[in-house]
């Protein structure tokens, strides 16, 4: 997990909102969570406040504040729209936002049943539209499979408790999403469809969060849902029928899943290490051939 550039604390927020906020300021405020490139706290009941912690997430939030209100017209599950601008300051150096609450728990915390996963589905094909040529890129996310070839292989190389039985299978998936037709338009993706992202309150979606990298590109990249969200065979069965995902997008998509799997296993971060492992074994478990 990358370091933090700026200690975000209680009493910096407190500050950012009495300067910026003041109508605000006097709310309850609560930490939340800190990621990768976030942190959140809860501002009230109805409000959250989120402050990038290292300079690379900021052009990732100016991202989410041009285009989230755009995308999001079309979904039916809540996602954190930008309610009010945060803006540099001498005690803080770059662009935050507050944003509406949004119930529940995180999917890793609170798993989701398998009866969402045709809402789940529904949400994807709702996003994936075609995206305008002006949409973001991200050399990350959404592009073709072998430009990620060499660091995947290297990830499933190093893979610390698989047997080589698991770690050849697991190079072998990856091959052959790598070989499959590539995606021939690009659509709007959320790009990083893991559990932290999806918000759960009693096994139900409440919302999608983190669209700091929302860009265009290969829809598989998100159908990896299927594995990264969804525990059981039938499950993923249903989500896939209902996404309508063609043989060539799951095998894209059950390669993307190897990806966020072996990254997430050895990325050091103990919860992103459990989530990781969770998505090896659902690919395991499938390996008979269901989905």
């Amino acid at each position: 997990m990358p370091a933090a550039e700026v200690s975000v604390s209680e009493d910096l927020v407190r500050r950012l909102l009495q300067e910026q906020h003041p109508d605000l300021s006097a709310l309850p405020l609560r930490f939340v969570d800190e990621g990768w490139d976030n942190v959140t706290y809860r501002l009230g009941e109805e409000l959250a406040v989120r402050l990038p912690r290292r300079h690379a997430a900021v052009p990732l939030l100016a991202q989410e504040r041009r285009w989230l209100p755009e995308v999001s017209r079309r979904l039916e599950v809540a996602v954190p729209i930008e309610l009010r601008v945060g803006r540099p300051s001498v005690h803080y150096p770059w662009i935050w936002s507050i944003v509406r609450w949004i119930p529940g728990r995180s999917a890793d915390l609170d798993p989701l049943s398998d009866d969402q996963a045709g809402l789940l589905a529904k949400q994807l094909r709702l996003l994936h539209r075609p995206a305008p040529d002006e949409a973001p890129t991200n050399p990350l996310r959404g592009e073709a499979l072998r430009t990620r070839d060499a660091f995947a292989r290297d990830r499933i190389s190093a893979l610390a408790g698989s047997s080589a039985d698991e770690r050849a299978w697991l190079l072998e998936t990856w091959s052959d999403g790598v070989a499959a037709v590539e995606a021939t338009g690009r659509v709007w993706i959320h790009g990083d469809l893991h559990p932290r992202n999806v918000v759960v309150v009693g096994g139900e979606i409440t919302g999608i969060i983190d669209w700091g990298d929302l860009t265009s590109g290969d829809p598989a990249t998100d159908v990896v849902a299927a594995w990264t969200l969804l525990d059981s065979p039938d499950a993923r069965a249903v989500f896939l029928e209902e996404y309508g995902a063609d043989g060539s997008t799951q095998r894209r998509a059950r390669a993307w899943a190897v990806f966020f799997g072996a990254a997430m296993r050895s990325s050091g971060e103990a919860r992103h290490e459990r989530i990781g492992q969770r998505i090896l074994e659902r690919l395991f478990a499938g390996q008979g051939g269901d989905a």
